[in-house]
């Protein structure tokens, strides 16, 4: 049997991971700024998250929800102390897209409606409901085509017009887009949309999946905005590289029995990967080092003088290149001659995502060898 071919795939295996180094079976390392699409938040390999997985392993790694699990009740008080959202409640699943699922699943039992505000370039998941909501024709099947998404640009005007029909069941927004070139939106804007969701009676998701965890330098992102969503989706980050991801979920939802069910979520290695994380966030101060390695990160690439870089944009570590060229010459070049793995959106964006345990050094590095690489091109 071969495998399914739907990846573009570097030549390189790579076997090994430590920090944000990983290294190939020819023992070659590599400087990961990309962290598999924001997954890696602690560091590959951190030692106390493998010392929980492998005590848990000996235990138990999976049974049922049909049972108590104080660690899915632990973890759950965990994140909601780290996040600033202790009084919601949560939902644990395996994947991004799961979550988004559940959380869209969950705004029209509440609402009774179907219709589905979401935005031009956004990304949610690649399932159901969750592909129905993004803006990418290409990766949705006839399927999943169901007329209930309207795709709005980041306008209030025009989302406000959607929302007046009174037919909207929620609206979903990524906290910084990232398949969609990173892009971040207002302050203000974000503001404007949690009052007209809670006055049209619509529910506000935050699908948090790649730009929560700590990496814009808070727990997350909308919360530089001040506001308070309905539901919070959240993954990636959230066991460093184990299957988890979560559903946050304000008070305003009343669960009941059958109502959403899962048969691998929450299962007691994915929580010990989980509250692991959590605990290596504090312990290393991860969240404040996101934050300040983010702002040095930004000001050096701002002072790149470079006629093919056209704009810089992110918060913390996530952060997007713009080019005047297609980016792939530049993640090759990088790949291939300076070893250091990097991510892009669309075909001009350099997509940069490292473990939020960067360090100012290696930041340096790569902004040096980036610098290297323009110059060739040039």
């Amino acid at each position: 049997m071969n495998l399914f071919d739907v990846y573009t795939v570097f030549p390189i295996n790579i076997i090994k991971g430590k920090g944000c180094y990983v290294y190939d079976d020819c023992g070659n390392s590599y400087l990961d700024f990309y962290g598999g699409h924001a997954v890696i938040s602690i560091g590959h390999s951190h030692p106390y998250l493998v010392k929980c997985m492998s005590e848990q392993m000996q235990d138990l790694m999976f049974y049922s929800n049909s049972v108590v699990n104080k660690l899915q009740e632990k973890l759950a008080y965990e994140l909601g102390e780290i996040s600033g959202y202790p009084d919601y409640s949560a939902f644990f699943v395996n994947s991004g897209a799961e979550a988004n699922e559940n959380a869209l699943k969950l705004a029209s039992f509440h609402t009774g409606k179907r219709k589905i505000i979401s935005f031009k370039n956004s990304f949610h998941g690649r399932t159901s409901a969750a592909v129905e909501v993004t803006d990418n024709p290409l990766i949705t099947a006839p399927l999943n085509c169901n007329n209930n998404v309207y795709f709005s640009e980041m306008n209030i005007r025009e989302v406000e017009s959607v929302l007046s029909s009174g037919d909207v069941c929620a609206v979903i927004i990524e906290g910084i887009s990232g398949v969609g070139g990173i892009r971040v939106p207002e302050n203000d804007f974000l503001t404007k949309l949690r009052r007209l969701t809670t006055q049209y009676g619509a529910v506000l998701i935050l699908d948090e999946i790649q730009s929560g965890y700590g990496r814009t330098g808070k727990f997350f992102a909308h919360q530089w905005s001040g506001i308070k969503p309905d539901i919070i989706t959240v993954a990636k980050g959230i066991a460093n590289g184990f299957p988890f991801s979560g559903v946050l979920i304000s008070g305003i939802f009343r669960p009941r029995k059958g109502m959403l069910g899962t048969t691998f979520g929450g299962n007691h290695l994915g929580c010990a990967a989980a509250l692991s994380v959590i605990k290596v966030m504090k312990d290393e101060n991860l969240i404040e080092n996101a934050n300040s390695i983010g702002e040095y990160f930004i000001k050096k690439l701002n002072s790149i003088v470079s006629p093919l870089i056209t704009d810089i944009r992110g918060r913390g570590l996530m952060i997007g290149v713009e080019f005047a060229m297609p980016v792939s010459k530049i993640r090759e070049m990088l790949l291939f001659e300076h070893h250091i793995f990097t991510g892009y959106s669309g075909n001009n964006i350099l997509r940069i995502l490292p473990p939020l345990c960067i360090t100012k050094s290696e930041v340096d590095c790569f902004v040096d060898k980036l610098v290297d690489c323009l110059n060739k091109i040039r």
